[in-house]
């Protein structure tokens, strides 16, 4: 599948997710270098996968979401870059982010691999979204065409709700 960024055409690597399929297991790494895997998460749960977190797109988007999500307290929202987890950290602690969990797959690129959004020529994640419910099945995934534009919220929110 390709992307553009700025317009220019990119190549992800690995097969994408689709809707109804169950979302391949992945461990990444939270901001103390521990390890967190699907295992490790519970209920319906968003998951976003952005470039680079101290971004301004990548910025607005985690931070619109970390408001969204606290008015959501059965859905679970996740972050997820190649950012190292030391600057992942520093940009939550200036942003305040308290609802949204950043994650980083610098380590392995397991959740890359699991979803396909790794962006070969520029070593990053692309931007997407994926809700899954409690059982692990995607109901919602969106691989942006382009990877500077910011997500459709509202549809990610409402299929959040909608899981069960």
């Amino acid at each position: 599948m390709k992307v553009k960024f700025k317009g220019n055409e990119l190549n992800l690597v690995g097969e994408q997710v689709h809707v109804g399929e169950k979302l391949p297991c992945f461990t990444v790494v939270d901001n103390n270098l521990g390890d967190v895997s699907l295992k490790d998460t519970k209920g319906v749960r968003i998951f976003l996968s952005v470039p680079s977190i101290d971004t301004p797109v990548c910025s607005i988007e985690v931070a619109s979401f970390n408001e969204k999500i606290k008015e959501l307290p059965n859905i679970t929202c996740y972050t997820i870059s190649m950012d190292l987890p030391f600057a992942q950290s520093r940009w939550c602690q200036a942003g305040t982010v308290e609802n949204v969990k950043v994650l980083s797959d610098y380590k392995n690129r397991e959740f890359a691999k699991a979803t396909g959004t790794y962006l070969k020529e520029l070593g990053l994640l692309t931007r997407a979204c994926f809700v899954v419910n409690s059982n692990d099945e995607l109901v919602y995934v969106d691989y942006l065409d382009e990877v500077t534009n910011e997500p459709d919220y509202n549809a990610v929110l409402e299929a959040a709700k909608a899981a069960k």
